[in-house]
C-alpha cells in the first residue's frame, strides 16, 4: 500500500486512523514488546519518518490504542454487568458477581490486558507530556465511569470506589505479566507440583484480587 501526501484535515484523520488499525492488527498477531515501528511503517505503506508525522513514537501509538481500548471495554462491560449482577442479591454476592464479570471480562480482551501490562514500564515512556497528560485526563474519565458501575452494584464500597477500580487496573496488568510465565517457570512448575500455587491463571486471580478489595473497603464504611 502506498499513500500519496494527506493535504486536507480528513486525509490526515484517515492516516492517523489506518496507522492506528494497522497496528490493533498486529496485536492480534504478536505481544507489544514485538510491536516495531518499522514493521508497522512498512504495514502502512510510509516510510518511518512520515508516520512519525502523526505519532511521535511507537509509544504513543500503542498509548492511544490503550485509551481507545479501554473506552471500548468500559461500553462493553456495562451490559455484561447488567446481565451478570442481581442487584437484590446480598451485599457479599453481588460484590463476588461484580469481581467475577469484571475479571473474565478483562482475561478475555488478551489485547487489552497486554497493553495496560506495558502502560507505565513501556508506553508511557519516550511521549510527551502532552501525550501522557492527554491519556490521564481520559484515564480519569475511564475510571469514574468505572467506579460508577461499581456504586451501582456494590454502593456499600461508597467513597472507595474509584480507589478499588485504579487498584483494579494496576493489578490487572501485573497479574497478566505474572499469569505468562517463561518457559523455565512453566519447567519449574512441571518438576515441583509444590509450586503449583504460584501458577495463576488471570480470570480467577483477578476476581479474588478484585473481591479482596471490595471486601476491603465493605468492611470499613
Amino acid at each position: 500500500m502506498t499513500f500519496q501526501r494527506a493535504r486536507s484535515a480528513e486525509q490526515r484523520e484517515e492516516r492517523r486512523r489506518t496507522i492506528l488499525d494497522t497496528a490493533l492488527a498486529m496485536l492480534d498477531e504478536m505481544p507489544v514488546a514485538d510491536v516495531s515501528l518499522n514493521e508497522l511503517s512498512r504495514r502502512v505503506g510510509l516510510a518511518k519518518s512520515n508516520v512519525l508525522r502523526y505519532f511521535e513514537s511507537r509509544e504513543a501509538v500503542l498509548l492511544e490504542l490503550l485509551d481507545r481500548a479501554l473506552r471500548d471495554w468500559l461500553g462493553e462491560v456495562a451490559g455484561e454487568l447488567a446481565e451478570g449482577v442481581d442487584v437484590n442479591l446480598p451485599a457479599g454476592e453481588r460484590a463476588e458477581r461484580f469481581s467475577t464479570v469484571v475479571a473474565h471480562s478483562l482475561a478475555r480482551r488478551t489485547v487489552l490486558c497486554d497493553l495496560i501490562g506495558a502502560q507505565a514500564g513501556v508506553l508511557e515512556h519516550n511521549v510527551s507530556t502532552d501525550a501522557v497528560v492527554r491519556f490521564k485526563r481520559s484515564a480519569l474519565a475511564g475510571l469514574d465511569a468505572m467506579a460508577d458501575l461499581m456504586r451501582q452494584y456494590v454502593p456499600e464500597a461508597g467513597e472507595q470506589a474509584a480507589s478499588i477500580c485504579l487498584l483494579a487496573m494496576i493489578l490487572t496488568g501485573g497479574l497478566w505479566t505474572h499469569c505468562r510465565p517463561s518457559p523455565s517457570a512453566l519447567a519449574a512448575y512441571e518438576a515441583d507440583p509444590a509450586l503449583a500455587a504460584l501458577h495463576l491463571d488471570l480470570a480467577p486471580a483477578l476476581a479474588h484480587g478484585l473481591k479482596l478489595l471490595i471486601s476491603g473497603a465493605m468492611s470499613t464504611a
